[in-house]
């Protein structure tokens, strides 16, 4: 995809692999894309075009997605010219009793907020890391397994890259994990380590076999963070220089799920990360009390002031 985008491109404007991969992901955690199982004896995942579609942010408010085939417009009526772009994401604001038949006319399908977001339960980062215990104690011994990689839950938790090392001789206890395969991207797991090898291990995902691996090994992640005493932390504040008084600045320093992102998306709107974060959103000062309250529920994550994440 890098080769056929870059002769398109303006000679000054230089994309790299890491960037068009975060693009993939925000287009996938907006609905854009579609990142699903392939069918079949054949393993992996394939991306596909998202139906046309759209969500209520708010009354009034709505943001559409989905991609239709061949490079046509999703809403080519008198209406396009409603449509706000910022960034990848595309919303247009409608009086709320009209929009729905007026949408619905333009064949797009409405999806409920829940339904969009589909969060996993609430639950304890204890009962959670309970729960992949006894998984783990349930399966057979792990055997030799080489090249696989750990997230340290000792390491900072402000820098995401940096937590990732090869097993140590001193390691043992529940490790968010990365095996390698013959084919394809290396695994996500959970292993039970002792003294530098996996006792036992568990694939991911476990409970939504349509969910990304990822998705469910960052939330464990989230959960050793949680209960050894250091949670991750989201920093905020207001926004500085755009010009809006009434947004936030959250920057995050550790990857979410799909499910926090779709929900970040709903309520704000990514805008270009801060220095050191991972990714940043724009919140407005509405949402923010939701928002954390979401983070910490979800994810036991604690908010810091802007000038202090370290």
């Amino acid at each position: 995809m890098l080769e056929a985008l870059c002769p398109v491109l303006p000679d000054d404007d230089k994309l790299s692999r890491d960037d068009l991969a975060d693009l993939l992901d925000l287009l996938v955690s907006a609905g854009d894309l579609l990142e699903l199982r392939q069918s079949g004896d054949l393993s992996g995942r394939l991306l596909y075009l998202g139906p046309p579609s759209y969500v209520e942010r708010q009354r009034g408010q709505y943001r559409l997605l989905g991609i239709r085939p061949f490079g046509a417009p999703l809403i080519s009526s008198d209406l396009a010219g409603a449509v706000q772009y910022e960034g990848h994401a595309r919303s247009i604001a409608l009086a709320p009793a009209e929009a729905e038949a007026q949408l619905a006319t333009l064949g797009l399908h409405k999806i409920r907020r829940k339904q969009w977001i589909r969060r996993p339960p609430e639950i304890g980062p204890g009962e959670l890391i309970t729960r992949f215990q006894d998984r783990l104690s349930a399966v057979a011994p792990a055997g030799a397994v080489e090249g696989m990689t750990v997230i340290d839950s000792a390491a900072k938790v402000t820098y995401y890259r940096g937590r990732w090392r090869p097993l140590a001789v001193s390691d043992s206890g529940l490790f968010v994990a990365r095996r390698p395969q013959d084919y394809g991207a290396d695994l996500w797991c959970v292993a039970l380590v002792t003294e530098d090898a996996a006792v036992r291990l568990v694939d991911l995902p476990v409970d939504d076999p349509a969910a990304p691996g990822h998705d469910e090994a960052w939330r464990v992640q989230a959960a050793l963070d949680a209960v050894g005493g250091r949670p991750q932390i989201f920093r905020a504040g207001p926004c500085s220089g755009l010009g809006t008084g009434a947004d936030w600045t959250v920057d995050l320093f550790t990857p979410l799920p799909r499910w926090a992102e779709r929900y970040l998306e709903l309520v704000g709107m990514p805008i270009p990360r801060s220095t050191g974060a991972l990714r940043s959103y724009r919140v407005p000062e509405a949402e923010m009390g939701g928002l954390a309250d979401f983070l910490a529920s979800m994810l036991w994550m604690r908010q810091v002031p802007t000038e202090g994440a370290k």
